[in-house]
């Protein structure tokens, strides 16, 4: 495990992160996983990596790292000013960095997440099928919690190491101000009432009430039904899930949570909700119903723009 990177600066909030931990949501245990899976691809691809291998989720602020070995770096995500010592360096292309660099990755000007790839991967036990880090639970990652300041990040010693390379234009994602979510009704969308002229029709805002659990909305409320119970008995939760409180703003939850006890409006599609991990304070929200067919072609071209990226950008 040849120690790699030192932490300088950690940011405000940086964790280990790959496409996340499956199959025991049963057992209480959250998805966890890079909420922007797409440029978790991405990056991995750029520096040569299985799409698979573990890299730093930064939120809103970047890091700093001292770097003790050489490696392939590439940053992707939200855009953010990138520094090798006095160098500044593109996003969505590798990089080569060398023992005594300073890597400073700045706050982001666009977007919420950026993702640091670095060939070979981040090297943390693989626990329950993942490196993914649940900070609330205190599993996985660097020993279950956000990077400190001082620790020290080894990486696996990669296994193919591609000259310097970039994402074509058309592979980079828009960062846009307003974001429109498609989801599909249910599974207690008869428990309000309106939902087509207030929760599919209104303009949300992100709130400052947003985190890895899920991210609340402000705008007109959703109202219950007057004989509504408002709140279920806990039953399991998925990312998308867009639950309705007491007060009717909307709760879009993402990958740190398992159960809920408040009735479940719709459901964001998976394909769609990176736009809502990238998306800051202040981002203005739509939400449009789909059908389950439409819901299944949009997976489908999410994949196939994988498979394309994979082709610009073979290992």
């Amino acid at each position: 495990m040849p120690e790699t990177l030192l932490v300088l600066d950690p940011g405000s909030l940086t964790t280990v992160q790959d496409l996340g931990r499956f199959g025991w949501q049963s057992l209480g245990v959250p998805l966890s996983g890079g909420l922007d899976p797409y440029a978790v691809r991405a990056g991995n691809l750029l520096v040569g990596n299985k799409q698979t291998a573990a890299v730093l989720e930064m939120t809103v602020t970047g890091t700093t790292l001292a770097v003790m070995r050489p490696a392939c770096l590439a940053v992707t995500g939200a855009q953010a000013t990138i520094k090798v010592n006095a160098q500044s360096k593109p996003p969505w292309q590798s990089f080569a960095v060398q023992p005594g660099d300073v890597l400073r990755i700045g706050q982001v000007v666009q977007g919420c997440r950026m993702y640091l790839a670095v060939s070979g991967g981040i090297d943390v036990p693989v626990i329950m099928g993942s490196r993914s880090t649940s900070v609330d639970a205190g599993l996985g990652g660097y020993f279950g919690r956000s990077l400190h300041k001082g620790d020290i990040i080894s990486i696996s010693p990669p296994t193919n190491l591609p000259g310097p390379r970039a994402a074509p234009p058309g592979f980079i994602p828009e960062m846009p101000s307003h974001i429109s979510l498609r989801c599909l009704l249910g599974p207690q969308e008869n428990f309000f009432a309106h939902l087509q002229s207030t929760l599919l029709k209104s303009q949300y805002t992100v709130s400052a009430r947003a985190d890895r659990r899920g991210v609340r909305l402000d705008g007109p409320a959703v109202e219950h039904v007057h004989d509504s119970p408002g709140r279920v008995l806990s039953e399991p939760s998925l990312p998308g899930n867009i639950q309705i409180p007491g007060d009717g703003q909307p709760i879009i939850l993402l990958v740190e949570q398992t159960v809920g006890g408040y009735a479940k409006a719709a459901t964001v599609i998976s394909s769609d909700l990176r736009r809502l991990a990238q998306a800051v304070p202040g981002t203005a929200v739509s939400l449009q119903a789909v059908s389950l067919q439409k819901a299944h072609q949009l997976l489908t071209d999410s994949r196939q723009r994988i498979r394309a990226l994979e082709k610009e950008l073979p290992l």
